[in-house]
């Protein structure tokens, strides 16, 4: 077998670890962050989910970049799968 590369064997010695994507990621959101990216998955601009929050379209990015992390995507693309699999259920 071969040797990981450098940067995993470096998060490796970190104690670092990281989350399955199968693992219940959306049980870590807050009950904001779950509105926001359901808003956001139906193709709302930070603007329109801002307005019809109450916030403004920097805390909409706040949390959007939040929610990216916690459920390990990079963009408002990954949102639609991800929500997907909160209503059914985990193999």
């Amino acid at each position: 077998m071969a040797a990981p590369p450098a940067q995993i064997r470096q998060c490796e010695g970190s104690g670092e670890t990281s989350r399955r994507r199968t693992e219940q990621v959306w049980d870590t959101l807050t009950p904001q962050e779950l509105h926001i990216a359901q808003l956001a998955a139906e193709g709302l601009s930070n603007k329109e989910i801002g307005a019809r929050l109450y916030l403004s379209h920097r805390t909409v990015g706040y949390h959007l970049h939040r929610i990216f992390s916690k459920a390990g995507i990079t963009s408002r693309s990954g949102l639609r799968p991800v929500l997907a699999s909160i209503s059914r259920p985990a193999d």
